[in-house]
């Protein structure tokens, strides 16, 4: 199905949020289109990997919204490159306000549609967002677990020290997620399997894009490592739930956070699909594995919106 691009934005917690609304052919001919929010992992952007969802959904017959975290890529906000899981989520609940404003969208059929941390705060949202009707995660993470298995004191001691510094007139501290380019990660002597996949798809032509530029500002992991995904899943997390995992684990723990979101959630209606063979980035960008995917989410938004 042709799909048409819109560069569009929505305002958010006060700022412009950036974003490309993928409208399959004639739906805003008609009325009653169900829409899906897509929400990028943490580093990534609208331009990546849960773009190439947002487009194989929308040719689905699926109107789809993607875009940029506020404070990072092309949405507004100071400082740049702040990861906050509270703006994240408010970003998720103003998409859905945008398309409630689009006279081809249903309002009661919207879903959401997350990939790594990106399924995390999808699946946080959804907790508190009744609009939300069903709920995907790819490759889902709860980044702030992951956070917390990294010496969560020490990182929070660092944080605090770099608060004061810049208060008293010290410039930001802006990190990396991840090695700059696999000869700097070889240099580290880093061959841990996601880590690798994690330098490969963001900084090698195969995925990177300047909207994602592999900057993090440090003193936002405070409140990343505060800041659990699945909390209370068991009790609010009641909407029909798809989860997509690869088989292999490697570090960052998809693997293991898909079967912990499936175990905690409320949802009588829930299902883990694990695409063995495939690894948490091989669900970013491969073709067989992503198809795999896509086929699922298809089914699944299609019984469930």
């Amino acid at each position: 199905m042709t799909v048409i691009k819109k560069r569009v934005s929505f305002p958010a917690h006060g700022l412009k949020v950036a974003a490309i609304l993928n409208i399959p052919k004639h739906a805003e001919e008609k009325k009653q289109n169900p829409a899906i929010v897509c929400v990028h992992p943490g580093s990534s952007c609208k331009d990546q990997t849960v773009g190439i969802y947002a487009q194989k959904l929308a040719e689905l017959g699926y109107v789809t919204i993607v875009f940029d975290a506020s404070y990072q890529g092309e949405s507004e906000g100071e400082p740049r490159y702040a990861e906050y899981p509270a703006a994240r989520v408010e970003d998720i609940r103003s998409a859905v306000d945008y398309l409630t404003t689009l006279d081809y969208v249903d309002e009661n059929r919207i879903g959401v549609l997350g990939v790594c941390a990106g399924g995390g705060y999808a699946v946080n949202t959804a907790m508190t967002e009744r609009r939300i009707k069903a709920v995907g995660a790819v490759s889902v993470a709860n980044i702030g677990r992951g956070y917390r298995e990294l010496d969560p004191i020490k990182m929070l001691e660092q944080v605090a020290q770099q608060r004061t510094a810049e208060a008293r007139g010290a410039d930001p501290l802006i990190t990396q997620w991840v090695p700059s380019s696999h000869r700097e990660r070889e240099a580290a002597g880093i061959i841990e399997f996601d880590i690798v996949e994690a330098v490969d798809y963001y900084r090698t032509p195969r995925g990177q894009h300047p909207n994602s530029p592999n900057k993090l500002k440090f003193t936002s992991v405070d409140s990343i490592i505060a800041f659990d995904a699945f909390h209370l899943a068991d009790t609010l997390l009641t909407q029909p739930l798809q989860i997509i995992v690869g088989g292999v684990q490697g570090a960052f723990g998809s693997y293991k956070d898909g079967h912990d979101l499936y175990n905690r959630a409320a949802s009588e209606k829930k299902d883990l699909f694990v695409i063995e063979g495939a690894g948490h980035y091989d669900l970013y960008d491969r073709p067989e594995p992503v198809s795999k995917a896509v086929e699922k989410l298809g089914a699944f938004f299609k019984e469930n919106l």
